[in-house]
């Protein structure tokens, strides 16, 4: 999950004047980083047969999802732009629809890392083993693994970090 954003009350409701209201059933989630932002709303479910098959509500929920995406491409782009230029980050969208989100336009940022050789080690035998096509996937992976995994940990370090931050911001300043 993305960590707060600054500024997130002005980011959240500047996208909350310029979205469509039709577009979403309700307001949409914003997070990021510093260097992006992601809106994602809710997409209506679709009304099927009561007998309908999951597969058949899986092509729908799909179908649903592309028309969205092929609909709103143009005033995404005009929104994305303008928030990139007020906001100085990069803008990614993504729905969600019963329990799928789709992420249409997300970043793929290079970060620098230095690795020791056990480390190395580890990439080399996931891209050996097919798990991953480079070393740059293999690191992805692992984090993405650490993410799923230990998720109320890295939740309770940023509850940590918000708490500091928020004891520092109480604190005297600097001359």
């Amino acid at each position: 999950m993305p960590e707060k954003i600054e500024q997130d009350d002005e980011v959240r409701g500047w996208f909350a004047g310029r979205i469509s209201d039709a577009w979403f059933t309700g307001p949409v989630t914003v997070s990021g980083d510093r260097e992006e932002i992601l809106v994602v709303g809710e997409l209506a479910d679709v009304q099927l047969a009561a007998d309908a098959s999951p597969a058949e509500q899986a092509a729908a929920r799909s179908s649903r999802v592309d028309g969205f995406r092929e609909d709103t491409r143009g005033g995404r782009i005009r929104i994305a732009s303008d928030a990139e230029h007020r906001f100085g980050r990069k803008v990614s969208w993504g729905v969600r629809i019963g329990d799928t989100t789709t992420m249409f336009t997300t970043l793929g940022m290079p970060v620098m890392t230095r690795l020791r050789m056990r480390e190395r080690a580890v990439l080399d035998t996931l891209v050996d083993a097919g798990v991953a096509r480079s070393r740059s996937e293999a690191l992805a992976w692992c984090v993405k693994l650490v993410g799923d995994n230990e998720s109320a940990w890295i939740e309770k370090l940023r509850g940590a970090i918000s708490a500091v931050e928020s004891v520092r911001s109480e604190g005297p300043r600097p001359n």
